[in-house]
């Protein structure tokens, strides 16, 4: 019968990551890198000369890198190592791992990772010290996620900017912007017949706001709502205020079921926002939604006119709800 140290001895010598000590039965070392394996962020472990150990499925699908290619060189003096090439800083001036590994601190960076093609790819990354029972740091990890979503809309927010597309009070699009977008979609329509649709949103009790609490707090309501609808939506869409307290949203690729899923979203979000007034007195947020599909001959005004009819049929109906059509 093999002995106790034996069996933990063997586990270790089969874990995700080599070299590092572990004290798990080999089932759960297991599950532990089916866990990892799934996660669509990608993750490097190294130890304490930062040579690579682990890495998980999602970092060979955005790297390009597989496991095998990399385990056991050190990110040091490789020059094609992934982690050489996120951000100018971070490898040249100072290394990320090392400063983390120096003083145990975890550290958030964005920069560019260079895949194995050369293509540049903006991440966002984390890295964390790795202890041991001890509390000494045997290694670190690393966890990195594509961030091109957020960098597009860093770049369109500039853009918009540059152009006055941008609201001035809520630091979205604005009415021209949008106009622009739905002369788009509609030319696109008409060409490739993809289907998009448009959601008309409206702050509930607006005026009631702004006559009991003053514009101050009307204009933060509405700085708030605009930021909401930007985090619900996908980052494909494109939203922007209307005029006063009214927004519009452009969503493409979608059906009347998606397009009525959107809508509820905002209008379940919005109901959860806390807010209140300078004050500290609670006030409740919601708003009425009304969403129409592109049709064949529609033309941009129409459809917007479609949305509009069932926004005010969402007011007129009791208002915090959405109806699509």
């Amino acid at each position: 019968m093999p002995s106790e140290d034996t069996e933990v001895a063997e586990a270790a010598a089969s874990a995700p990551f080599p070299g590092l000590r572990v004290h798990s039965a080999p089932t759960e070392l297991e599950l532990y890198k089916a866990l990892l394996d799934q996660m669509s962020d990608g993750v490097y472990v190294t130890d304490r000369e930062r040579r690579f150990l682990y890495s998980n499925e999602a970092a060979s699908r955005l790297t390009g890198y597989e496991s095998h290619e990399i385990a056991g060189l050190s990110c040091q003096g490789h020059r094609q190592c992934p982690i050489g090439h996120i951000g100018h800083t971070m490898c040249q001036h100072s290394c990320t791992l090392s400063d983390c590994m120096n003083d145990g601190a975890t550290r958030e960076v964005k920069g560019l990772l260079r895949n194995k093609h050369g293509r540049r790819l903006p991440v966002a990354v984390t890295v964390q010290a790795i202890r041991a029972a001890d509390g000494s740091i045997v290694g670190a990890v690393e966890i990195f996620r594509d961030d091109s979503a957020s960098n597009q809309a860093r770049r369109r927010s500039e853009a918009m900017e540059r152009m006055a597309y941008l609201d001035p009070l809520t630091k979205v699009a604005n009415r021209r912007f949008l106009k622009v977008s739905m002369d788009t979609a509609m030319r696109e329509f008409k060409v490739t017949k993809a289907p998009f649709g448009v959601l008309m949103i409206d702050l509930d009790r607006f005026k009631t706001i702004n006559d009991t609490f003053g514009h101050t707090c009307g204009d933060f309501a509405l700085k708030l709502f605009a930021k909401t609808l930007v985090g619900a939506l996908r980052p494909t869409d494109i939203s922007g205020r209307w005029g006063g307290d009214e927004f519009l949203a452009i969503v493409r690729n979608v059906n009347l079921e998606v397009l009525g899923e959107l809508a509820s979203r905002l209008v379940s979000t919005v109901s959860r926002i806390p807010f209140a007034s300078s004050e500290g007195q609670p006030i409740p947020l919601s708003i009425s939604v009304g969403g129409a599909l592109v049709r064949p001959g529609d033309t941009g005004n129409a459809l917007i006119k479609r949305a509009d009819d069932l926004l005010y049929k969402s007011k007129s109906d009791g208002r915090d709800r959405a109806k699509t059509t």
